[in-house]
């Protein structure tokens, strides 16, 4: 680029139009991929109304959805916050497809177009395309397409069976929903281009699976070959199963053939977004780290002016801030604040390290080029990982950190470790398993089916450090897995260390339900 063009300005003011997003995505681009070298999908830009931004809050961010009553109810609470002024809005979504799509409001500023593009359609974007559990779990050349297969077929299914009947199934789906994805690789990648054109396939498939289950019931015979056939259907029923749908959707008995792939749809869905559950603090880091670097770049090329700089600054400094533990505010770490200034950290060690920076990193102190760094935690780490592997002690000083323990068996609270060289590796290990989601998640598996007697379904939570269910919420969510289901079932708590039962819960299925 030549200085002339360096030195002209994309925009003046703070009014926009179209050419303006353009000559602006344009500037943005070059320094995205030509300086930072970013790697990413083809973008997609749609500009939209603060209501639409709403209505896409109340759907979880997808541009195509099915219908469900929970997303009129999401929509009208955040429209009340908005209106009253007690909520802002985002100033952008983005969508994990290819083409990636962003969706940035019209009430923004020109600086804040440009600030939005920055952050969604370059940096979220490389994110998706680059980092693994993206490249595991989620197909976005694909996503758009079964949306709108899954919005068609639900609509479908509303106008064959009704509207109470899809309502009841999607209602019982979703309260199971964090529940039911593979935590683990399967043995293909979800291709999810081809489900509308094998959904008859699967249907016929699951009705054979079905079939062979349930002439595996256990009867008088001798013991080994009673044994051979419990053996054989523990294996069909894939026992002890973690995806409670995935579970239900293959086996469960009473279940119609349209319910199956209702159930389908929303753990496609549920497995969708699981990535995203694991890498907030990385994604908005990333997204936040480039955009400072592409809006610092512009700047710097004389392509926005001293004003425009100060009114990102004041935007930038808002989504980065960080209250501190006694502040009203205070509502934990903003993955914001943790991950942007965790990457320029890293670019600190990269280019200028400390002798403790060599001693705690030292594949990456004093390397240079912290871009090529960053890109490779970027492709390979999620949370956990990537706060137990780069957390500095610098960066554990510089925020205060310390950990609190909060023993229900003891009635006073704890300082068990501070910023100090004895507390260093304690609070780096104790802030990553906050991030770590199989930590924090109840883990509830289906252990067996009594196929020989009332073929009540039996369920585990694993229970650690004495953290029990919310009985009122088991009490509901554990209904809904009976309707499903379509016998009872029972819910046992038990202590991973001793295997002690610590507490029971049970429903019965209500006949005809569905």
């Amino acid at each position: 680029m030549s200085k002339s063009a360096h030195n002209r300005l994309i925009y003046g003011g703070s009014d926009w139009d179209f050419g303006m997003l353009q000559r602006a995505y344009e500037a943005i681009e070059a320094v995205a991929v030509g300086e930072l070298g970013l790697n990413v999908y083809p973008n997609q830009i749609e500009v939209i109304t603060a209501e639409q931004m709403l209505d896409a809050y109340a759907s979880t961010g997808m541009p195509l959805f099915y219908k469900h009553w929970s997303f009129g109810k999401h929509f009208a609470f955040h429209e009340a916050g908005y209106r009253q002024g007690l909520m802002g809005l985002a100033y952008e979504i983005v969508i994990n497809s290819n083409p990636c799509i962003s969706y940035i409001m019209e009430e923004n500023t020109a600086t804040m177009q440009t600030l939005v593009m920055s952050h969604a359609a370059f940096g979220h974007n490389h994110f998706f395309k680059n980092n693994y559990l993206f490249k595991e779990w989620s197909d976005a050349d694909g996503i758009l397409d079964y949306l709108e297969f899954a919005k068609g077929y639900i609509a479908r299914c509303e106008e064959r069976y009704g509207e109470v009947a899809v309502e009841r199934i999607l209602d019982a789906a979703h309260a199971l929903m964090s529940h039911s994805v593979h935590r683990y690789p399967r043995k293909r990648r979800p291709d999810l281009h081809s489900e509308e054109r094998r959904e008859a396939e699967r249907r016929r498939h699951h009705e054979e699976t079905y079939d062979d289950l349930w002439r595996t019931v256990p009867s008088k015979g001798a013991p080994s070959e009673t044994k051979m056939i419990e053996e054989k259907r523990r294996a069909l029923l894939e026992l002890p199963q973690e995806n409670i749908l995935y579970f239900l959707e293959k086996v469960a008995p009473r279940l119609l053939p349209w319910q199956r792939e209702i159930l389908r749809i929303v753990r496609q869905i549920a497995q969708y977004f699981y990535p995203q559950r694991q890498t907030k603090v990385m994604n908005e880091g990333c997204a936040t780290y480039c955009h400072y670097r592409i809006l610092t770049s512009l700047h710097e090329r004389g392509q926005i002016s001293d004003g425009a700089f100060l009114e990102f600054l004041q935007s930038h400094t808002n989504v980065i801030y960080q209250p501190e533990f006694d502040e009203k505010r205070y509502g934990g770490i903003n993955p914001y604040a943790l991950g942007f200034a965790m990457m320029q950290d890293i670019e600190r060690i990269c280019m200028h390290a400390t002798d403790e920076d060599r001693d705690w990193f030292p594949d990456i102190a004093g390397r240079g080029n912290a871009m090529a760094v960053l890109q490779d935690i970027w492709a390979n780490y999620r949370d956990e990982s990537f706060i137990a592997q780069f957390l500095s002690p610098n960066l554990i000083r510089n925020w205060r950190m310390f950990h609190l323990v909060d023993d229900p068996d003891d009635p006073e609270l704890r300082i068990a470790a501070i910023h100090d060289e004895r507390g260093y590796v304690r609070v780096r290990r104790m802030l990553a398993r906050q991030h770590d989601i199989s930590w924090g998640d109840s883990d509830i598996q289906v252990m067996d089916v009594d196929l020989s007697g009332d073929r009540r379904l039996l369920v585990h939570h694993n229970v650690l450090n004495h953290t029990l269910l919310e009985q009122e919420d088991a009490k509901h969510v554990l209904q809904h897995l009976s309707d499903l289901w379509g016998y009872d079932v029972l819910l046992k708590e038990v202590d991973v260390t001793t295997g002690v039962v610590l507490r029971e819960h049970s429903a019965q299925t209500r006949p005809l339900f569905f």
